[in-house]
């Protein structure tokens, strides 16, 4: 899918900040291609865009009305029809990254499809892929892991995308996940695909390219995680991948949503990703970490991350608070 910019941030009748999450991830990462944000009465979230009603948008050329809200069960509020039929009037197309599909909503889809307006459900995949083969591609790839979902793989890959581009390195930003895809502007929600195909989805996500060319590629959940190692497995072997980053949470008490499961060891991390992804890229190795210190003190920081580059002979991040450099340093 290739979805049109620049965008109509929508955030709905959102209770909170958190509910707009996807709009917000946009804002930071594609900051060019958002006009304004539009909200409903009673809306309580705010991503710091100018307020636009829809004709305004449409008069500064908005192509796309972007559903950026994340919010219980991914349910689409009956109180946004109103405001997807207008938007297709004016001549948008709609962009969710919701489970409920707005391509199920008849009058809308009846509406896009008069009109010829693209309606994006960017967590189903609008394409069939073939089984993966394995077979060596060129071009450089990187695919960030994870000691457990929601660690910032997603963050670190887009920090790097952004650090190699500020040095004239040929990099793009590969998304697998509905919010990556909003933000490149294409890609593969992976977890939408049928299990058999997922490692062949990933090929085609980053095929072939310039021996210089750097795809980064967004990783999902854990090798360690009961609920996604799946996914994560598909993901080490479509992306043929010559280098890994793996991200963390120092302190993290449990994988996220299992109680009765600890985070594995940073060390065995790293030898099951590496022996995993070396099926299809003997080469593929960690070559560097990256760490959400966000409840950590600044002390705090520079001591763990200091243990763990010393520990492991590799670079230790934050994207957040230290960037990047470290480990593009190590890729160049």
């Amino acid at each position: 899918m290739e979805i049109r910019n620049p965008y109509l941030m929508f955030l709905g009748d959102a209770p909170d900040q958190l509910a707009a999450k996807t709009a917000n991830g946009v804002r930071q990462w594609r900051p060019e291609w958002c006009l304004g944000q539009l909200r409903l009465e009673g809306c309580k979230a705010d991503i710091g865009l100018p307020d636009m009603t829809l004709e305004e948008a449409a008069g500064k050329g908005a192509k796309t009305l972007v559903i950026g809200v994340a919010n219980r069960g991914g349910r689409i509020g009956t109180s946004w029809v109103d405001t997807m039929l207008k938007a297709l009037d004016l001549g948008m197309d709609i962009a969710s990254g919701l489970h409920n599909k707005v391509a199920d909503i008849p009058e809308v889809a009846r509406k896009a499809a008069e009109l010829g307006r693209s309606i994006f459900d960017v967590r189903h995949p609008g394409r069939d892929f073939e089984v993966g083969t394995g077979a060596r591609r060129p071009g450089k790839r990187l695919l960030t892991v994870g000691t457990d979902c929601s660690v910032g793989k997603m963050f670190t890959s887009l920090a790097i995308e952004k650090e190699m581009r500020s040095r004239g390195i040929k990099a793009d930003f590969r998304a697998t996940g509905q919010t990556g895809i909003l933000i490149a502007g294409s890609g593969v929600s992976v977890d939408a695909v049928i299990s058999d195909f997922i490692s062949g989805a990933t090929e085609f996500l980053a095929p072939a390219n310039d021996p210089d060319h750097w795809d980064l590629i967004e990783g999902q959940g854990s090798l360690f995680h009961a609920s996604y190692a799946g996914v994560s497995l598909g993901l080490l072997h479509g992306a043929q991948a010559d280098a890994l980053v793996l991200c963390h949470e120092p302190g993290r008490p449990h994988m996220r949503g299992l109680p009765h499961y600890k985070l594995p060891e940073i060390d065995e991390c790293i030898a099951l990703n590496e022996r995993c992804a070396r099926l299809t890229n003997p080469d593929a190795r960690v070559v560097g970490i990256a760490c959400n210190t966000s409840a950590l003190s600044e002390e705090e920081m520079r001591r763990v991350l200091g243990d763990l580059s010393d520990r492991f002979g590799m670079p230790a991040v934050d994207p957040v608070r230290t960037g990047v450099a470290a480990i593009v340093d190590r890729l160049v």
